[in-house]
């Protein structure tokens, strides 16, 4: 068995000051969103339990599907350093950034600059997309979804190229003699409807399209911080899960809303790999408890909604 925890949306603060010139770009939007109640329904204090608790748990590896900044700012990049760093070191957890990362022009660069130990493949190269991590029976392929935006849009795209080299990986590695786990990260839903308009995988089509060719067993992404559960039809029709998880430190009034992790016990078996899923977080009672079970191995290809129900405590 292999334990494998995911996490994403932390938005790490709280926010730096901010200089003048800051202030002349989208960080100025950013700012008053932050400060208007965006700043509250991200609590540190939450986001530090549900990482304690994580690391109570005994996860082999960590998946984080990004935003770890708010706005992007340099001051904001040895914060991500340090919140990776507290799930722990750059071999045991596997990053990939969001919209928040990429802001605006730069930020992507030095966030990765920063972190970038964090993204490095197995032959060390940090900072590409894709990249490929081998650990025990899983293979990780992170993608990076992160581009910079106008004001008021939250969209990701991949490109023509980084989906050319995720379909090539992902297809060397289904013929592999040890047929690893394939898990694919990325940070926005990578399925067509799998966000809003304007908040959306601008090639979710090309991306859904070359699953359907090269196949995958495990989809985990973030942005939408709300628990879900999707599918895209992967070679023959066959689903491949695409599972979505909350902000890592929200807390809302809205039960699929409220910070969580999730825990994937991926066991090999003949013919695949079995998945078995725990979501931990918030509670009703505000301690950080088991929330849900369920198995994610093959769900319907047309399900696109939210996770399990959570049980109440």
């Amino acid at each position: 068995m292999f334990r494998l925890a995911h996490l994403t949306d932390p938005h790490v603060g709280p926010l730096p000051r901010l200089r003048l010139r800051q202030l002349l770009s989208k960080r100025a939007t950013g700012y008053v969103n932050w400060h208007r109640g965006r700043g509250r329904h991200h609590d540190m204090d939450l986001l530090g339990a549900l990482v304690a608790d994580l690391r109570a748990q005994g996860s082999d590896h960590v998946a984080c599907t990004g935003d770890l900044c708010n706005l992007g700012l340099p001051d904001e990049w040895d914060t991500a350093r340090i919140f990776l760093e507290a799930l722990g070191p750059a071999d045991r957890v596997s990053f990939v950034p969001g919209n928040h990362d990429a802001y605006v022009r730069g930020s992507l660069e030095g966030l990765l600059g920063s972190c970038g130990g964090w993204t490095a493949d197995d032959d060390g190269r940090a900072g590409l997309f894709p990249y490929l991590r081998r650990r025990g029976p899983l293979a990780l392929v992170g993608l990076s979804s992160a581009i910079p935006t106008k004001p008021f849009a939250a969209t990701g795209r991949l490109g023509p190229a980084q989906i050319a080299a995720a379909e090539r990986l992902l297809g060397d590695l289904a013929r592999a003699p040890d047929r690893p786990c394939r898990v694919v990260m990325i940070h926005h839903p990578p399925h067509p409807g799998g966000a809003a308009a304007g908040r959306e995988l601008k090639d979710a089509a090309a991306f859904a399209a070359m699953i359907g060719r090269a196949g995958a067993d495990l989809i985990l992404h973030g942005h939408n911080h709300v628990g879900s559960v999707a599918g895209i039809p992967g070679p023959e029709g066959r689903p491949v899960p695409v599972v979505g998880a909350p902000s890592a430190s929200a807390r809302s009034l809205l039960v699929n809303r409220r910070a969580s992790y999730y825990l994937y016990t991926i066991t090999p078996e003949e013919g695949g790999h079995r998945i078995a899923v725990v979501e931990r977080g918030l509670d009703v009672e505000g301690g950080i408890a088991e929330l849900s079970a369920f198995d994610i191995r093959t769900p319907p290809a047309d399900r696109i909604g939210p996770a399990p129900k959570r049980r109440r405590h």
